[in-house]
């Protein structure tokens, strides 16, 4: 028995279901301005903190340069660098590591960080995102020295 009841669930499938494209169309372009407001701020969030990471990772590699410097009484040579940190380098009284793995050499954007012995101490240096000399903003050189 069929009922001319306009409430019935023939009657309210037949009506307004789903989505059109104009709401769709609409709801999408929203998404889209939100995406291009927040993206680059969130990548320049990301940059930065690279950033940040190299210089505390900088700081670190200095402190453990000092450590190293109390055992031996001088900085590894230029030809040893870094690698003295975690591998004996035959100084005497070297009693590292004094870095917990040979990872902690390279920068967040996978760059060895470049070692200077200079007449009054040593210079550790990333050479930021760009891995070229100079630089603004995450090409910008994060340097730290010691004398």
């Amino acid at each position: 028995m069929q009922t001319s009841d306009p409430h019935s669930r023939h009657a309210r499938l037949t009506g307004d279901e789903g989505f059109t494209l104009v709401e769709l169309l609409v709801v999408l372009s929203i998404i889209a301005l939100i995406g291009t407001l927040v993206g680059p701020r969130i990548l320049g969030y990301i940059g930065t903190a690279k950033a940040d990471t190299a210089a505390t990772q900088i700081r670190n590699l200095s402190n453990a340069m000092e450590l190293y410097y109390l055992d031996v009484g001088a900085y590894p040579a230029a030809d040893r660098g870094l690698n003295a940190l975690v591998a004996a380098d035959g100084a005497n009284g070297w009693s590292g590591p004094y870095l917990t793995a040979a990872s902690g050499l390279q920068d967040p954007w996978g760059q060895p960080y470049l070692y200077e012995a200079t007449s009054d101490g040593f210079r550790v240096t990333s050479l930021g995102r760009d891995g070229q000399p100079g630089g603004t903003g995450e090409n910008a050189d994060i340097v730290s020295t010691a004398n």
